[in-house]
């Protein structure tokens, strides 16, 4: 493997490179993944719904510019908006220096999250799916 990727335990992944992170409060918190930022190269804009929004799980709710693509990101799963990260509005770097922190995108509320997670990948099979776009 020429390059390594970040995929820390405890989160959900889906297919389109976005994260999952369950909160303790039941919300959870929603970014794309190391691999997508890396793939990205250097993210100048970031493009996000607004609070309150209703997000579909499976569709388009905003979108990642770089200096190379502008790529779509997709609900990892039905809920409201609750927040936005602000700060990705003057920073959307972050989302290449903290994927999995500073640079989460959206906190969503989802009364259907016990029945949407079971369609996402654990670490394991999300590494597995990278591995296998390489092929």
């Amino acid at each position: 493997m020429s390059e390594e990727y970040s995929i820390p335990e405890g989160l959900y992944y889906t297919e389109e490179h976005e994260w999952i992170k369950v909160l303790e409060d039941g919300r959870v918190l929603v970014g794309i993944t190391d691999y997508a930022q890396k793939s990205l190269h250097e993210v100048v804009y970031i493009e996000a719904p607004s609070e309150g929004d209703k997000l579909k799980q499976g569709e388009v709710f905003g979108a990642v510019e770089s200096v190379k693509a502008v790529s779509d990101i997709y609900a990892p799963l039905s809920g409201t908006v609750e927040e936005v990260n602000e700060e990705l509005i003057d920073s959307p770097e972050l989302i290449n220096s903290d994927p999995y922190g500073k640079g989460w995108i959206v906190k969503i509320a989802s009364k259907t999250l016990e029945d949407e997670l079971g369609g996402l990948m654990g670490p394991d099979q999300y590494r597995e799916h990278i591995e296998s776009l390489k092929e």
